[in-house]
């Protein structure tokens, strides 16, 4: 049978019989696919080093009959170990791949083989807050998803004012003016549209005030995230 060679990200594994795994994967290429690592949990497994999580790694697998194929060989090309090294930073990576996973499909588009590299670079940098790290994942997702908030114009179609305070309209995703009770300014719109664009984590924690921003704006971002 044909073997593939793709890059991929562990999204799971599960022990199966004696000394196998099942595993799901990532890829940029292939989608999602579910493999058997026959013997990976022997001590001499040559499959074991490069289905570590927190990894990217280059797999070759022949594709099944049925939903799971067979894992050839592996081989690492890069861990991201630091994460593993912080409890706190290793149970938000599970939390975030178990989320994406959970909500893609068998085919989701490479957008999200990159977004999974990113946030893993991210929990590998011990500089970068974990809440902004969380908050800045499910952006991604809202803007993957086609679910980005309107941050130009508010639930009238007017112009955005500077000077003014908003509050959110959920239904619309867009805001509108509330001079008395307005939870968001230009600050907090700012960091949203940086955050909703192409910035990575490491670019939003070099803004001013971004541990603030962070905190006055992510209740905002996860109540939008309905899974």
């Amino acid at each position: 049978m044909k073997q593939l060679v793709t890059t991929a990200i562990i999204l799971s594994r599960t022990d199966y019989g004696e000394a196998d795994r099942i595993i799901t994967v990532l890829t940029p290429d292939h989608g999602k696919l579910r493999l058997m690592a026959r013997g990976v949990r022997r001590v001499k497994s040559k499959l074991a080093g490069g289905i570590e999580l927190f990894s990217v790694s280059t797999i070759t697998f022949i594709r099944g009959k049925g939903d799971i194929g067979t894992l050839v060989s592996t081989r690492l090309l890069n861990h991201y170990g630091h994460i593993v090294d912080n409890l706190e930073r290793t149970m938000l990576g599970y939390e975030l791949i178990k989320q994406l996973n959970k909500i893609t499909e068998d085919e989701p588009e490479p957008v999200y083989f990159e977004l999974l590299q990113q946030v893993f670079g991210a929990l590998d940098d011990p500089t970068i807050p974990l809440p902004l790290i969380r908050f800045w994942f499910i952006a991604q997702l809202l803007r993957i998803g086609g679910r980005q908030p309107n941050l130009r114009t508010d639930d009238q179609g007017s112009k955005l004012d500077a000077s003014a305070r908003y509050k959110f309209n959920l239904e619309r995703m867009a805001f509108t003016p509330s001079s008395e009770h307005g939870q968001f300014g230009a600050d907090t719109i700012k960091f949203l549209r940086l955050t909703f664009g192409s910035n990575i984590p490491k670019t939003l924690q070099q803004v001013q005030g971004s541990d603030r921003l962070t905190k006055e704006t992510a209740p905002l971002v996860f109540s939008m995230f309905q899974p």
